[in-house]
């Protein structure tokens, strides 16, 4: 971003990126609470990725409606309001209590209703990105908002460890609900849906903004084009690889916790800093993901700082996967496995900036139905992974999901992110032409 004319942008997406890690926090908690949880409640690890799929459901379920709610409302209102809601069921999960009947289903409800809530987050902020954030600055906004997804994992195991160790389980959900709702009483009062409504923006950071913006993200409330969305091939190579990546970080945030506690038989503490590693490498390759992004895209266009990342990325991940769960020895292969959860998260920008660049005044509705895609991916992975691993092994739960990676490489050779779905006069994009660069 400009130096000079960035004042109020670099705030607001930095408290994007606390959003984001305290969002993650919340929702990966569970995945060290779950060894304790498990204990007390006798849940075993099939139910209890039922417990983790709940969330994901609840997640993908409310995707589309949160990113059609953020281009009604804005980005600032629906956040706020998420936040909230998010807050008090990270709270009420520690209050499920055997006292008030089945356990399991108690369980459920709450995480479909705290992923209900969660799914405001990144459609709302990529509508808030759509408005607020020039172009060839995309990628680099992207890659701080996600790597909030790191911070807030990375942090999960040694906070919440740290919490329980102290004053048990249930008091690590209270933590996190009360910053929850801390952060977004800030993020109301500090935010504003556009620019130029924003108390602290100068004249020439508003002229910078509107130079980057393409002339058809100004238009607000707009009909959402459905049939135009559900039609377009741009949007559905994005849902598919999505839901790969899913599939992929999700195995990571629901069970690599418990992989290093039960397969590789790591104590409490050094699971902790283990698990660490991955959300490490999250947070540094989601970063410069976005800064290459943006880099080669000036240099090489769209397609090939959009896309070209995305599929090194995407097949990095897959030679890492393989790689790492053939290692015999535990460091070894946790730095590997890690290496492939950074490497994931190298395409991370991609996603979130191409559809701000076709989309347009629909972002939100489009980047909600392409995240929609990655709950599933990591639903399925919640509940899928433990199953494999009982019946095959860790080794073919984590070949499965190099082979999801490797569907998600292909799937952005199908996308052009130069194309937009409404063509300025009102014009729509088609669905068959070939993607620029490809």
């Amino acid at each position: 971003m400009q130096s000079g004319q960035s004042r109020v942008r670099l705030k607001l997406i930095f408290m994007l990126f606390i959003l984001s890690s305290i969002a993650f926090l919340d929702r990966t908690n569970i995945s060290v609470a779950g060894v304790q949880m498990r204990e007390e409640y006798g849940l075993d690890q099939v139910h209890l990725g039922w417990v983790f799929s709940a969330f994901l459901v609840g997640y993908a379920a409310f995707q589309v409606p949160a990113g059609w709610l953020a281009g009604r409302i804005g980005p600032r209102r629906v956040l706020a309001m998420g936040v909230v809601w998010w807050g008090v069921f990270t709270a009420l999960t520690a209050l499920v209590s055997p006292m008030l009947g089945a356990v399991l289903p108690q369980l459920v409800l709450v995480r479909f209703l705290l992923g209900a809530g969660e799914a405001v987050v990144y459609p709302a902020g990529n509508q808030f990105v759509s408005q607020w954030i020039p172009a060839q600055e995309r990628g680099k906004a992207n890659g701080w908002i996600f790597a909030g997804v790191g911070m807030g994992a990375g942090l999960t195991p040694p906070l919440v460890t740290a919490i329980i160790l102290w004053g048990g389980w249930r008091a690590s959900f209270f933590v996190c609900a009360l910053l929850g709702v801390a952060a977004g009483g800030i993020w109301y009062l500090a935010a504003r849906d556009r620019p130029e409504d924003h108390p602290g923006m100068s004249s020439a950071e508003l002229a910078h903004i509107r130079a980057g913006l393409p002339a058809s993200g100004a238009g607000r409330h707009v009909a959402t084009p459905w049939g135009l969305i559900l039609s377009n091939r741009n949007v559905w190579a994005l849902f598919t690889s999505y839901f790969a990546f899913g599939y992929v970080v999700w195995l990571f945030f629901s069970w690599f916790f418990i992989y290093l506690a039960e397969a590789r038989h790591v104590d409490l503490k050094s699971s902790a800093l283990y698990s660490m590693l991955p959300f490490i490498a999250m947070t540094v390759c989601c970063l410069a993901g976005g800064m290459v992004n943006d880099a080669v895209a000036r240099r090489h266009g769209l397609f090939w700082g959009r896309c070209g990342i995305a599929v090194v990325a995407f097949i990095l991940t897959a030679a890492f996967l393989v790689a790492g769960a053939a290692a015999t020895d535990t460091t070894v292969a946790v730095l590997i496995l890690a290496g492939g959860a950074g490497a994931t998260y190298l395409a991370q920008s991609s996603f979130w900036s191409v559809t701000a660049d076709f989309a347009a005044p629909h972002t939100g509705v489009v980047s909600g139905f392409m995240n929609m895609g990655c709950q599933i991916g990591g639903a399925i992975t919640a509940s899928l992974t433990p199953w494999i691993a009982a019946q095959f092994g860790w080794t073919a739960a984590f070949g499965t999901a190099a082979g999801f990676a490797t569907v998600g490489a292909v799937a952005w050779l199908f996308v052009d992110p130069a194309k937009p779905l409404i063509r300025p006069g009102g014009m729509h994009s088609g669905a068959m032409s070939a993607p620029a660069g490809a």
